[in-house]
């Protein structure tokens, strides 16, 4: 069973990298009607956090899904020909856009974002530096660089159950910590009112607190994968976890981000990857969605970039609604363009290097 082409998860990446992007559309102000602008960006203002998250979660089920016995050191090379390619090209991106848009490019900032560093730092200046969204791949870098440790304690561990309940307690812990051992000064505003900024950082951006939701992914790999466990029906799970969305609006901020979100996107992963076991119906298998998922990572990387130069170069103004939705449209289609072209003259050839086409369809 382990390694078996799970497509449905590949065709979940790209609903997870929409998520993201909706979220930075609400936030970039293009609509004139501030009861349209408010509204939409109160709908996503979690989605970010959800689609972030189930990439933390689906990157621990997957390595799992597909570890094979080997040396650390080729699996490190194999992990950063598919992460750092994309992110370079689109650091130089972001980099050559601030010169053109006559921002200054302040070494200290922007190259702890090329080294992937950056989400260590609890530095403004720094965490926002060059392609922002590069922060989620310093968490990634030091997943990859503790797995083949964690591999080998997850897969010597007996009580499964006993280890994914104090991941889950751990995840939901650690804004307790933050609040209590972390400054309380700078607050920063969030749609939950004011809330400490390292608090903030540590939670959300802290590499090292966002391990447990990778760990959660492998423990649930292994619950799978061994036959301990039957999850709910792919519709059941994509259910709970938009009903742990509508609930991340009304608990406090910090555990919206990340918390809530951590079961219910566990259980759409392990849904998905039984609902391909099983062959059972899943539009999440169409040719469409499963090459929306393979250009995903790309997409993720550019698409913050178009919307912010997209916006600026027609003049940073804001729209009606059908103007406002005719932008949005619009940057997702050019975000859409240059995920293909960035996947196909970039990542893919790389990663074929080094990985074989079996495994690359199991990676997804």
């Amino acid at each position: 069973m382990s390694g078996t082409r799970l497509p449905s998860l590949t065709g979940l990446r790209f609903a997870a990298a929409f998520a993201v992007f909706a979220f930075h559309a609400a936030i970039e102000g293009v609509f004139a009607d501030p009861g349209l602008g408010a509204g939409l960006g109160s709908a996503v203002s979690r989605a970010g956090f959800f689609g972030v998250e189930f990439f933390f979660v689906l990157s621990g089920f997957v390595l799992t899904w597909n570890h094979r016995p080997g040396r650390a050191r080729a699996f490190w090379w194999r992990r950063a020909r598919k992460v750092y390619p994309n992110h370079v090209v689109t650091w130089v991106a972001a980099v050559v856009l601030m010169l053109v848009a006559g921002q200054a490019v302040v070494g200290w900032q922007v190259l702890p974002n090329l080294l992937l560093v950056h989400a260590w730092v609890p530095v403004p200046q720094v965490l926002s530096s060059a392609n922002i969204v590069a922060w989620s791949l310093a968490c990634e870098v030091l997943f990859y660089l503790l797995f083949p440790l964690l591999h080998r304690v997850v897969a010597g561990v007996r009580r499964l159950w006993w280890w994914v309940g104090g991941a889950v307690a751990l995840i939901f812990l650690l804004p307790v910590v933050a609040l209590v051992f972390l400054p309380g000064d700078p607050m920063v505003a969030t749609p939950g009112g004011p809330v400490p900024f390292h608090a903030v950082w540590f939670v959300y951006l802290f590499p090292l607190a966002r391990v447990p939701e990778f760990v959660l992914g492998m423990l649930v790999a292994r619950l799978v994968r061994d036959g301990r466990w039957t999850p709910p029906s792919l519709g059941v799970s994509a259910l709970l976890a938009g009903l742990a969305y509508l609930a991340a609006f009304s608990v406090p901020y910090l555990w919206s981000k990340v918390a809530v979100g951590a079961v219910p996107l566990a259980l759409v992963i392990a849904s998905a990857a039984v609902a391909d076991l099983r062959g059972s119906p899943s539009p999440l298998r169409s040719r469409a969605f499963v090459w929306l998922g393979e250009v995903s990572f790309a997409f993720y990387l550019v698409h913050r970039l178009v919307l912010v130069t997209g916006h600026s170069l027609l003049g940073g103004g804001a729209w009606g609604a059908v103007g406002g939705v005719a932008f949005l449209l619009g940057a997702l289609g050019v975000s859409l363009l240059l995920s293909w072209a960035l996947y196909t003259g970039v990542e893919r050839p790389l990663t074929r290097r080094v990985v074989t086409g079996d495994e690359k369809a199991r990676l997804g």
